[in-house]
């Protein structure tokens, strides 16, 4: 259980999972990618990797981020990349990000077993879905920034996600 204070739409919200700190090693994780192909943390090795949680692509907080990270990714250095992990299906996710002309950055879901969001400490209890967070994994597989919105139904501080992502290069 984390000790994060969580609301969506105002109204308190109970995540489970691990509560992962900065400094602490980066939990591995399998998840799938739009086209079934498994996404792994391995994938990643070597970069910096900002992992952005949503609840749903398809709603439109998460839609504004998901592009707004599309945007950045476009201005970032190739040792950057950015994932979105939702609990959205594959299929949803590809037809998302085909609309929306998302080609920087990667999208892959937790729909399977929860798994990612139970060792990242983001699964919304009472919702079964991600709750709002950015992580951002450094060259080592180590983690550097932690940033949990406390309104689900607000975006995250881009601002301070980018700030940090710099120091990570």
């Amino acid at each position: 259980m984390s000790d994060k204070r969580i609301t969506m739409n105002g109204l308190p919200a109970a995540l489970s999972g691990a509560v992962l700190q900065v400094g602490d090693k980066a939990p591995a994780f399998r998840l799938v990618g739009n086209s079934l192909e498994p996404v792994t943390s391995d994938r990643f090795s070597g970069k910096v990797c900002v992992i952005s949680c949503v609840p749903s692509v398809d709603t439109p907080v998460c839609s504004l981020e998901t592009r707004r990270f599309n945007q950045e990714a476009s201005r970032l250095p190739k040792e950057v990349v950015i994932l979105t992990v939702s609990r959205d299906l594959p299929f949803a996710q590809a037809r998302w990000c085909a609309a929306n002309g998302i080609a920087n950055i990667i999208t892959a879901s937790d729909y399977r077993n929860f798994g990612f969001a139970q060792d990242y400490g983001v699964l919304l209890e009472d919702l079964g879905l991600l709750t709002r967070a950015v992580f951002i994994v450094d060259k080592q597989g180590i983690i550097r920034y932690i940033q949990f919105v406390p309104e689900v139904t607000q975006e995250p501080d881009y601002e301070v996600v980018l700030l940090e992502i710099k120091k990570c290069l």
